[in-house]
C-alpha cells in the first residue's frame, strides 16, 4: 500500500514530467506513467525527423525510465480528440482572422480530461503534470499561483483548468528552479535526462512554419485568399497581400511592402480578406474584452478588482481593473498596451495567484 495513494502521471519523455514522476514516486506515491499521443509529422504535411513530446524516441524514453523505477506505464492515443478539437480549432481561428492558443486548449480540453478519464479508469485519485505552477485550497477554491521560477512559470496556460481537476491535480515541480530540476536529474543518475534540449514549437507545427501547416490542412486556402488588399487605417489601399490568415496583429515583418516607414498589422478582417497597416501607435489600446473566460481564485466578479494582465505569454503584465460585462470581462488597463491580438489568451493575476483567464476578443 503507498503511503500517499495511487497517482497518474503525464509523462512526455522530457526532463520536467520525468523528474516529476520520480519525485512523486520517491514520496510514496504509486505512480503510473501515462504518456499521450496527440499527433504526427504525417498529418501535419512535414518531412522532417520526429521531436518533442509525441516522437517515438520521447515514448521510449517515458517507457525507460518507468521500467527503471518500477512503476506501470501506458500510451494513450488522443490523435482523434487533439486533432478534432485543438488542430480544427487552430485552423478555424486563423480563418475568423485571430490568432489562436492552442496551448490553453489542450490543457484544458484535451490533457487534462483525458487524464482524469483514464485515472478514473485505474482508480488513481490523482493526476501529475511537469508545469511549473502551484497550486493551493483557500477559501473553498483551488487556487493556481505561479511557479518558483519566473522564467519557467506556465501557469498563463492553465487558467482553463476546472475547480474539479484542479482539485485532483499535484504540480511537484512549481516550487523549483529548472536549474534545481536539473541538478536533481543528475543527482539522480539520469545525466542524459539533465542534458536533454527543450522545444518551444506548437507540437503540431514542428518547424514553426504555421503558415505552411495552414496550407496543407486546406490546400484551396492560398486559391481562395491570395490576392486581398492592404489598407492604411484611413481606408486608403496601398498594396496587395497574400491572404489575411497568413498575418498576425502586430507583425512588422515579412508583410512584403515597403511605404518608406515602419507599418504595423493593426487589424484582419476575414470578411473582406483586408489586411489594415499602421503605425505603432495605431496598436496601443487602454481597454479590451474577454470572452469565454474561467474563473480560478473566486466564483465570481461581482465588483472591480485591480489586477496584472497578460495578453500573451511572454508578456510581463500591466496593471488594470476587470469588471464583469454580461458575458464578458471588461479590462480596462493603467496604460496602453500594444497589440491585443483577437484569440490569444488575457490572463489576469493578483500578486501570484491566477485570478482567471479568457480569450481576447
Amino acid at each position: 500500500m503507498s503511503k500517499h495513494g495511487r497517482i497518474l502521471v503525464a509523462m512526455s519523455g522530457g526532463i520536467d514530467s520525468s523528474v516529476a514522476s520520480i519525485m512523486l514516486h520517491e514520496q510514496g506515491y504509486e505512480v503510473i506513467g501515462l504518456t499521450m499521443k496527440t499527433w504526427d509529422y504525417a498529418s501535419s504535411g512535414s518531412s522532417s525527423k520526429e521531436t518533442g513530446c509525441c516522437s517515438l524516441d520521447s515514448i521510449n524514453d517515458a517507457r525507460s525510465l518507468a521500467v527503471e523505477y518500477g512503476f506501470p506505464h501506458y500510451i494513450l492515443d488522443i490523435r482523434d480528440e487533439f486533432g478534432n478539437f485543438v488542430i480544427d480549432n487552430f485552423v478555424d481561428e486563423y480563418l475568423a482572422g485571430r490568432t489562436p492558443n492552442p496551448c490553453v486548449l489542450c490543457n484544458t480540453h484535451i490533457k487534462w480530461e483525458a487524464l482524469m478519464k483514464r485515472a478514473d479508469k485505474l482508480d488513481c485519485e490523482f493526476i501529475a503534470t511537469g508545469h511549473y505552477a502551484q497550486i493551493r485550497q483557500e477559501n473553498n477554491r483551488y487556487v493556481v499561483s505561479k511557479g518558483l521560477d519566473d522564467n519557467k512559470d506556465q501557469s498563463y496556460v492553465l487558467w482553463g483548468v476546472s475547480q474539479y481537476n484542479l482539485s485532483r491535480t499535484k504540480l511537484p515541480l512549481g516550487g523549483f528552479k529548472k536549474t534545481e530540476i536539473r541538478q536533481m536529474a543528475m543527482d539522480m543518475g539520469q545525466v542524459d535526462l539533465a542534458n536533454k534540449s527543450e522545444s518551444y514549437e506548437i507540437c503540431f507545427v514542428p518547424d514553426n512554419d504555421y503558415r505552411s501547416f495552414l496550407k496543407h490542412r486546406v490546400p484551396d486556402l492560398e486559391s481562395r485568399v491570395d490576392g486581398g488588399d492592404f489598407v492604411l487605417t484611413d481606408g486608403r489601399k496601398v498594396g496587395k497581400h497574400k491572404g489575411y490568415p497568413f498575418y498576425t496583429i502586430g507583425q512588422r515583418k515579412g508583410l512584403g511592402i515597403a511605404l518608406g516607414e515602419p507599418v504595423f498589422v493593426t487589424r484582419i478582417i476575414p470578411e473582406t480578406n483586408t489586411v489594415v497597416l499602421g503605425k505603432e501607435e495605431d496598436l496601443k489600446s487602454a481597454q479590451a474584452f474577454v470572452r469565454n473566460h474561467n474563473l480560478i481564485k473566486y466564483d465570481s466578479i461581482n465588483q472591480p478588482i485591480e489586477a496584472v494582465t497578460k495578453i500573451r505569454y511572454k508578456d510581463s503584465g500591466t496593471m488594470s481593473t476587470i469588471v464583469q460585462d454580461g458575458d464578458l470581462i471588461k479590462v480596462n488597463f493603467d496604460h496602453s498596451v500594444s497589440a491585443i491580438a483577437p484569440g490569444q489568451s488575457a490572463v489576469f493575476y493578483e500578486g501570484n495567484d491566477l485570478i482567471g483567464g479568457g480569450f481576447l476578443c
